[in-house]
């Protein structure tokens, strides 16, 4: 039971790394698919990608997920449940033993909640407060986006068509690379030439120092959702100068449920910790 009970906080706190330093049927979905793309160009297949993108819109997205979390030798499986509403909320349980619910993250416009059901602690903070975030221009949109499989614009809430000017892409082959930099940050999406469909997103800081942090998100796998293909298998890599957490979702019982509560209220039991302190846990695994 301790053992059980230790791996679930590394977990809690190796997914807080991840996000604050950032039985499914198979059945046929039908895609656009753009015949030859030799006359595309750069602006074409981007309006490519964001048609894509905009046809996988949907206010709710809920199902159970399979996490595995690997922290330099470790690696730890458990499950938990993912509860998205558009432009609201993003929230990931953790689940202690299948039915106990052991941590919990929640992403809203305002601000990050993790919360340690074990040790009866939490965090919660505006995203500027927590270093890797702010320098990077991650916020609620930039995981939303992750998320939902789309392109994102560091400090914009969405990707309209006439913001596409700001992507500059390199075509040629099945896949294209797309391109963003922001001060210190470099953007990339890798997707496919004909769908549009985006593979691959990572984010790489270079501090002053010369080093780098980069999150690597990548997309394994799809599943139909109301007749439309949704992320069913990421693996999200951070690779930090000192240390790399990675960690593989895999989506289960997809729906569209809205019946739940957006926000989650701290117990007043439960003391509050500072980033630092939770970092240098994590660090330390």
């Amino acid at each position: 039971m301790m053992k059980s009970l230790r791996f679930l906080t590394m977990a809690i706190m190796a997914l807080t790394l991840i996000f604050t330093s950032c039985g499914t049927q198979k059945k046929a979905v039908k895609e656009n698919v753009v015949e030859s793309t030799d006359t595309l160009g750069q602006h074409d297949f981007l309006r490519l990608v964001h048609s894509t993108m905009n046809n996988n819109k949907m206010m709710f997205v809920t199902s159970k997920v399979k996490f595995t979390v690997e922290v330099g030798p470790q690696r730890l499986r458990l499950t938990g449940n993912l509860q998205m509403k558009r432009d609201d909320v993003i929230r990931l349980q953790l689940m202690a033993f299948g039915f106990v619910e052991a941590g919990r993250m929640e992403f809203t416009k305002d601000y990050v909640l993790i919360m340690d059901r074990i040790n009866k602690q939490y965090l919660k903070v505006p995203y500027q407060y927590v270093d890797f975030l702010r320098n990077s221009g991650i916020n609620f949109y930039t995981l939303q986006a992750l998320f939902w499989n789309e392109l994102y614009i560091p400090g914009k809430d969405n990707v309209n068509e006439k913001s596409l000017d700001n992507f500059t892409t390199e075509l040629g082959g099945d896949e294209a690379v797309i391109y963003l930099e922001r001060n210190r940050v470099n953007y990339s999406w890798l997707a496919n030439e004909k769908t549009g469909r985006i593979k691959m997103a990572n984010i790489m800081y270079r501090d002053s120092y010369g080093d780098n942090t980069q999150l690597n998100w990548n997309y394994e796998e799809y599943s139909p959702l109301n007749g439309k293909l949704f992320p069913s298998e990421m693996i999200a890599t951070l690779t930090t100068p000192k240390k790399e957490v990675k960690m593989e979702m895999k989506l289960s019982y997809l729906r569209n449920e809205a019946e739940w509560d957006p926000r989650t209220t701290v117990p007043e039991k439960y003391r509050e910790v500072e980033v630092d302190a939770i970092l240098e846990r994590i660090m330390a695994l």
